[in-house]
């Protein structure tokens, strides 16, 4: 299997890593903010998904059929019952969690574990209801070409260790997928929810920077009780950066996702 690639590539090779084949540029393309928007206008002509990647972090490619078996009625239903019983105890008692030993001492008017009240659902809600797409909306391409600027100007270190990836997908989602890409996250489920939010958000995954993900978003909830969907759906991605380190109470998190452009995830 071969695939046509858009002219005006940087030096890259095609690594044997399975039954896909992926192109890798060589090095970190000091254009990519030229060369982005052209990649993401050209998907429909050449079939391939660009996203940056840490070539190290490309693992062992999984097979779509193993995100297409994940039904997000029921595996995120089974979830949130286990993690609402795990966590119940300490969502009901007002007392901050201690601060675990392996901890720096925090100043003494920061509390770095505060109580988390937990979601306001006694039961798996459902998933979220998809965005109506307003005419001042960006457009999916448009807010994943906004995200790769931003984290041009902010993450240089991160970025240089970053290679451009061509994956032949019909969908951001998927070519995380197809690079096999090994953090410790719950890949087939990811994905699932991935496709889920490009449907009813315009998600595209930009970057994977080692096991942190960035995720553009078109159109992010705007309203209180949806982004409290969104936030539980995060919450059961196991992204510790929602779940344990540090742990944001729930109310926060979901707060600060109305209107955010981007999503953020990280594993340990």
């Amino acid at each position: 299997m071969s695939i046509a690639l858009p002219d005006g590539l940087p030096p890259g090779r095609f690594p044997s890593r399975g039954p896909v084949p992926v192109w890798v540029s060589d090095a970190f393309p000091q254009d990519i903010e030229r060369l982005w928007p052209r990649l993401l206008d050209s998907r429909r002509t050449h079939g391939v998904v660009p996203l940056l990647c840490w070539e190290s972090a490309m693992g062992k490619p999984l097979g779509l059929d193993q995100v297409d078996a994940v039904r997000l009625e029921e595996v995120p239903a089974a979830d949130f019952a286990e993690y609402r019983r795990r966590r119940l105890p300490s969502w009901t008692d007002p007392t901050p969690a201690p601060v675990p030993e392996d901890i720096e001492p925090w100043p003494e008017e920061i509390e770095p574990w505060p109580h988390d009240p937990g979601p306001p659902f006694g039961q798996w809600p459902g998933l979220a209801p998809e965005m109506p797409v307003a005419p001042s909306d960006p457009t999916p391409e448009e807010a994943a070409s906004h995200l790769l600027t931003v984290l041009t100007d902010s993450d240089p270190f991160d970025l240089d260790d970053c290679r451009l990836v061509l994956v032949p997908a019909r969908r951001s989602s998927d070519a995380l997928a197809l690079i096999g890409w090994s953090a410790e996250a719950p890949l087939p489920l990811l994905c699932a929810l991935l496709r889920s939010w490009e449907e009813h958000f315009g998600a595209q995954v930009v970057a994977a920077f080692g096991s942190t993900l960035h995720v553009s978003v078109a159109r992010p909830p705007v309203a209180a009780d949806h982004a409290d969907l969104v936030a539980l759906e995060h919450v059961l991605s196991t992204a510790d950066n929602i779940v344990d380190d540090p742990p944001t109470p729930f109310p926060e998190y979901a707060t600060g996702l109305m209107g955010k452009a981007s999503w953020r995830f990280w594993w340990d």
